[in-house]
């Protein structure tokens, strides 16, 4: 499996959109510093996934997400999150 992710930063309220072929793995990265692009927006909260059978859908899947049509589509499927929760930047 491969999958593309979205990290909330709380220092400052950004998303981070990636893809990894192990999550848990990449997450840890990010959380320990060793991940370069997000290394000072630290602590970063996993709020959405999708799993993907191959790793161009993943990677393909993140570019997407990263557009403006797939930031409305992540504010979209996190409408009632977001409600809940404090405002988001995307």
């Amino acid at each position: 499996m491969y999958y593309t992710y979205v990290l909330l930063s709380s220092k400052d309220r950004e998303w981070y959109t990636g893809a990894a072929s192990d999550l848990r793995g990449r997450l840890r990265e990010h959380e320990q510093g060793k991940a370069i692009s997000t290394r000072f927006r630290r602590p970063l909260h996993l709020i959405y996934y999708e799993a993907c059978l191959d790793k161009a859908d993943a990677y393909h899947r993140e570019i997407y997400l990263k557009t403006g049509r797939g930031k409305r589509y992540l504010r979209q499927r996190l409408r009632t999150w977001r409600a809940q929760s404090t405002p988001v930047a995307a």
